[in-house]
């Protein structure tokens, strides 16, 4: 291995860990801290929701596993215990960790128990190493919840909010995605429109889809959020997913600074730096194809760049059209009338019929692709027809060729998976809502120009 790229990696190593620790400044008082690290302050420190389970629940997780994995964990210590849980849902260790308590992405409550914030979804690992803002692609919370209920009905433990909605609604049906905008939908359809709860109205019927977490860090260069761009950004936003009932309309309106806290550390992370190397001539060439081919909706990249934020037609992108369909034009006019459009001073997009072309800064490291994470890499996303129908990803490894996931590919789930934990592993594109069709425009370019312009996406 080169010098150069040796001192690469650990100068990323090293940045990797910055970020995350990022705004936890010991002793620091607020006052003192910039607006993005009291969001990181707020982030990681303070539960807005209940805990989902405890230590207890949790380092007994193994008890409920199928019988091959029990056996290993039987033997095992409990450190060993621990890796194989963060393996099998797809959690990383909180830098520093001494290897107990929660995870990254959970705080915990001061009494043993698990709190989830957003860094669950939003930050996760790129070849094996965790990148902050980052989307969790490895992230398996149906199976982590429905293994928790069972764990909590054998030791007759309560159920939390978590169990209880995975009971009525699926959180994710595929490793790495998850049915968030529903989540946002049911929490919010109880509330008025100053977020006040409501409990004569009646959750409406929901059209469950999974979507891909996007990377935190091209926050900062959106004006539109969500994968149809209808919602201004807003920090305001950021609060959907606290909307549960314990927490009031006053409560939540309280929260509104911290939360503008927390919407100035989003935007202040930076996209991680591809670690290998880089052909800076093929990369040079591919810039010029990607701005005559690619700019106009995906935008332009340095110093000079600038995004359109442009919602390309549904008939012209031709991706899957579930996630668009989900919400109605309705819903879209009552978000925007209520407290988080600012009661219609927001100019949101009510009716958009397409999706938002995303920012690519960083695309190597926010594999998979397409608002349902259905494309495990970039290759693929320039090769439509060459898209695999079945595929199932590797915990850590990455395709340095293709530039994404690590994957098996298959022309259907085998026979053989019959579990609903296990199917979960298996990304199937035939499922409602989760077809890698679509974005046809790299058919446009030819075989040189494609390898460029991936050469040159390396390098946002």
């Amino acid at each position: 291995m080169k010098s150069g790229m040796i001192v690469s990696r650990f100068l990323l190593l090293a940045i990797c860990v910055a970020g995350l620790t990022a705004g936890a400044r010991g002793g620091e008082p607020l006052e003192r801290m910039t607006p993005a690290e009291r969001g990181y302050h707020w982030l990681t420190t303070k539960a807005y929701l209940p805990p989902d389970f405890d230590d207890e629940v949790f380092d007994s997780l193994w008890k409920v596993w199928p019988a091959s994995l029990q056996e290993q964990a039987k033997s095992a210590t409990p450190a060993e215990r621990r890796k194989l849980a963060f393996s099998r849902y797809g959690l990383i260790e909180r830098p520093g960790s001494d290897g107990t308590g929660p995870a990254l992405g959970y705080l915990s409550d001061g009494k043993g128990g698990w709190v989830m914030n957003c860094l669950a979804c939003h930050s996760g690992k790129v070849a094996g190493q965790p990148v902050l803002g980052a989307p969790n692609s490895n992230f398996a919370l149906e199976t982590l919840v429905e293994e928790v209920r069972q764990r909590k009905l054998q030791l007759g433990r309560p159920l939390a909010h978590l169990d209880k909605g995975g009971l009525t609604m699926p959180l994710g049906t595929t490793r790495g995605t998850t049915n968030s905008v529903m989540f946002g939908v049911a929490l919010g359809s109880l509330r008025d429109k100053d977020l006040n709860m409501r409990r004569e109205l009646k959750v409406p019927k929901l059209v469950h889809n999974d979507a891909d977490p996007p990377a935190f860090w091209n926050v900062r260069r959106k004006s539109l959020l969500y994968a149809e761009g209808f919602a201004v950004k807003s920090h305001r936003l950021l609060l959907q997913f606290v909307m549960l009932p314990r927490n009031s309309g006053e409560t939540l309106r309280g929260w509104e600074n911290e939360f503008r806290d927390i919407l100035a550390w989003i935007e202040s992370l930076e996209p991680p730096r591809y670690r290998w190397e880089i052909d800076q001539g093929l990369a040079q060439s591919g810039k010029v194809v990607f701005e005559q081919s690619c700019a106009k909706c995906h935008g332009t990249y340095g110093d000079a760049g600038r995004y359109p934020n442009r919602i390309v037609p549904i008939d012209e992108v031709q991706t899957d059209p579930l996630r668009l369909k989900s919400l109605t034009t309705g819903r879209r006019q009552d978000m925007r009338d209520s407290w988080f459009g600012d009661y219609g001073r927001e100019e949101y997009v009510v009716d958009p019929q397409g999706y938002v072309a995303p920012p690519l800064n960083g695309i190597w490291a926010s594999a998979p692709y397409l608002h349902n994470g259905s494309v495990p890499t970039l290759w693929h996303m320039l090769h439509p027809s060459d898209r695999p129908t079945v595929w199932r990803r590797t915990e850590d490894g990455y395709d340095r060729k293709k530039v994404g996931l690590e994957v098996t590919v298959f022309d259907r789930v085998p026979g053989d998976v019959k579990s609903a934990a296990d199917q979960r592993e298996y990304f199937d594109t035939q499922r409602s809502g989760k077809s890698a069709a679509g974005h046809l425009f790299p058919d446009e370019l030819t075989e040189d120009e494609k390898q460029a312009v991936l050469e040159y996406l390396k390098t946002l």
